[in-house]
């Protein structure tokens, strides 16, 4: 059985399944939309958007992730 193509490229999610919103979390901009996830550092509407996003997108909101990582 092969793989889709389509999904062989595919950019993975951060999601890491620890779902919970801090809301005190991130710079003022991300506290004001509910704060991050504690599990992927994603902002409510980052999580929301993921689904339907482009794969420019999501490179462009994986890059968010990695500055708001401490490590």
């Amino acid at each position: 059985m092969s793989v889709n193509p389509s999904f062989e490229n595919a950019v993975p999610s951060p999601c890491i399944s620890i779902c919970k919103m801090d809301p005190a979390a991130g710079s003022p901009a991300d506290r004001a939309a509910g704060g991050l996830c504690v599990g992927c550092l994603r902002t409510l509407d980052e999580i929301v958007e993921w689904g339907m996003a482009s794969e420019q997108r999501k490179h462009a909101i994986l890059a968010m992730v990695a500055r708001r990582s401490p490590d």
